[in-house]
This record gives structure tokens, C-alpha cells and sequence, in this order.
């Protein structure tokens, strides 16, 4: 599985955006996805996952701001992002695994992609 994100880009501090993950290669339509950040000198840190049904679940990072949801039939994961903060500046990346542990350690998993930056001016 290959994974695509993009929809990072500059914005002003209270403002939304929706980053979207695309996968290809084979279907990860029965995957746990899952969003990461990694904000510079921070360890990086789950966002948010949602399994092959559609269960969602949120840490602490961003809970209340965020959602994320997917499109099996696209093979696309999204998180939509609103009341941005300039500490929500960070490259976020989509992942894949058939464990939703595994999002939850962050570590070992399945599929990452790429990273998309979001910065969050004040």
C-alpha cells in the first residue's frame, strides 16, 4: 500500500483545513488509518484513526477540532481540521495498519505516507 497525503499549506490561526490520505497499490479498505503529527524538536504523536467501519477514535492532541473519516470506495482517509492553532504547526502524516494498537504506540505500523505540512500562522 502507498500512501498519498496532501492539503497542508499555510493558514491563518482559527481557520480550517482538510488534509485527505489516498491509498493505492492494493486496498486498505480493512486497515485501521490513522493521522499523525510531528511537530519540529516534538515526537510525533497520533491524531486520530478510524477502522475499515468507520469507528472513530481521537486523542487529546486535537480532540474536540478534528475529524477524520474515510471513503473506501476512494481508498481515501480525511481529517478535517477546524479552530487552528499556531501550535497545531506541524507535517501530518497518514498511516495504515490492521491493528488499531499499533496507531496507538505509533510504532511498527503497516504504511506510512509521506507527510504534508500545515502551518498555522498567528
Amino acid at each position: 500500500v502507498q500512501l498519498q497525503a496532501s492539503g497542508g499549506g499555510l493558514v491563518q490561526a482559527g481557520e480550517s483545513l482538510r488534509l485527505s490520505c489516498a491509498a493505492s497499490g492494493r486496498t486498505a479498505s480493512n486497515y485501521y488509518m490513522g493521522w499523525f503529527r510531528q511537530a519540529p524538536g516534538k515526537e510525533r504523536e497520533l491524531v486520530a484513526a478510524i477502522s475499515s467501519s468507520g469507528s472513530t477514535y481521537y486523542t487529546d492532541s486535537m480532540k474536540g477540532r478534528v475529524t477524520t473519516s474515510r471513503d473506501n470506495a476512494k481508498n481515501t482517509v480525511y481529517l478535517q481540521m477546524n479552530s487552528l492553532k499556531p501550535e497545531d504547526t506541524a507535517v501530518y502524516y497518514c498511516a495504515a495498519d490492521p491493528l488499531l494498537r499499533s496507531m496507538v504506540v505509533g510504532t511498527s505500523l503497516a504504511y506510512w505516507g509521506q507527510g504534508t505540512l500545515v502551518t498555522v500562522s498567528s
